[in-house]
């Protein structure tokens, strides 16, 4: 028979992961009047900090809490939001439900990808993207639609990628 694996409920299992962002999350966890119910507002807290949710990061919020960590997993994977693998500095989302798809998305998405050198869910390699296909953004009478951040372009046509993503290059140029 095994011997269980003795886990700290602090110490997180990857030592890549800055101890001073658990230390935040766990001063967030603890500074909450009661954890009940406040498994998702966590981890909005948790990718905040971190910009996503890996294994250890999912492991110690269920560990703090007191659930198992399936519980977490499966709360992260359910919701499109939350995000295990690290993302670019902007996320590039294209809508691919039925009004986009029937007027080009998956032509935009294509094009992205080869613009970008990615593929869907990769960063690009100057980590200043991140490109996602998306179910729907909610504007299906701009379609198709490309979201960056929290920016909505409608009735996007190839010709203006250029524009859309030189726009965000052209800002870490001035920072």
């Amino acid at each position: 028979m095994t011997k269980p694996q003795a886990i700290s409920v602090t110490k997180p299992v990857n030592e890549d992961l800055p101890k001073e962002k658990f230390d935040e999350l766990g001063q967030f966890i603890d500074g909450l009047e009661t954890t009940k119910g406040a498994l998702i507002e966590i981890l909005h807290k948790a990718q905040d900090i971190f910009g996503y949710l890996p294994r250890d990061v999912q492991l110690y919020v269920a560990r703090k809490l007191g659930i198992p960590g399936a519980e977490v997993f499966g709360v992260v994977s359910f919701y499109s939001y939350f995000t295990t693998k690290p993302r670019g500095k902007h996320t590039i989302s294209v809508c691919m439900g039925t009004a986009c798809f029937v007027r080009g998305a998956d032509k935009i998405a294509e094009r992205l990808k080869e613009k970008l050198q990615i593929e869907s869910n990769e960063i690009t390699k100057d980590g200043l993207f991140t490109l996602r296909d998306v179910r729907c953004i909610g504007a299906c009478g701009l379609a198709p639609v490309v979201m960056v951040d929290d920016k909505v372009y409608g009735r996007v046509k190839e010709e203006e990628l250029d524009d859309i993503i030189g726009t965000y290059r052209n800002q870490e140029v001035k920072k």
